[in-house]
């Protein structure tokens, strides 16, 4: 590898072949991966020692591929649907209809779901919805009931 030096305004500079020269740009990108890999690495280790639950490769596998999450990590766990319904509070049938994607839940429910199975929430973020969402007919019949008590009070 040939090299040349020169000396300019901003000091000494190397004048490199452009085939080195692009050797070290992808050597560089590289090492830049890899200190992001490693940052990657220290912060689950970070989040494991502080209690982050560490789960099998199938159950991260079945996760990524758009399974319900819910009903992966109650079978992780060994839970029956009745036990993880008594748990949270629903009935089985409810529980069921949400592993299926019938019926959705609110943020509320899926904060005691993730509490019950011993992960963090962000597990559970494919099937959260609003309440709006989760029950559109009872937020509608709401906000009916508050539209006639203002009627009738003659508010706006």
């Amino acid at each position: 590898m040939k090299v040349r030096f020169e000396t300019g305004p901003e000091g000494d500079v190397a004048i490199v072949p452009r085939a080195e020269y692009e050797r070290l740009i992808a050597l560089a990108a590289e090492a830049e991966e890899d200190a992001g890999t490693a940052r990657l690495v220290a912060r689950g280790q970070k989040e494991v020692e502080d209690g982050a639950p560490l789960l099998p490769l199938d159950v991260v596998d079945a996760l990524a591929n758009g399974e319900n999450p819910i009903r992966i990590l109650r079978q992780f766990r060994g839970l029956s649907q009745v036990e993880l319904a008594v748990m949270i509070g629903i009935t089985q049938g409810y529980l069921s209809d949400l592993e299926n994607g019938k019926r959705k839940g609110t943020l509320e429910l899926h904060q005691r779901t993730a509490r019950a199975l011993g992960v963090p929430i962000d597990l559970l973020a494919p099937v959260i919805f609003s309440e709006e969402e989760a029950d559109p007919e009872r937020v509608a019949k709401r906000r009916q009931h508050i539209a006639d008590m203002r009627r009738q009070r003659g508010c706006r």
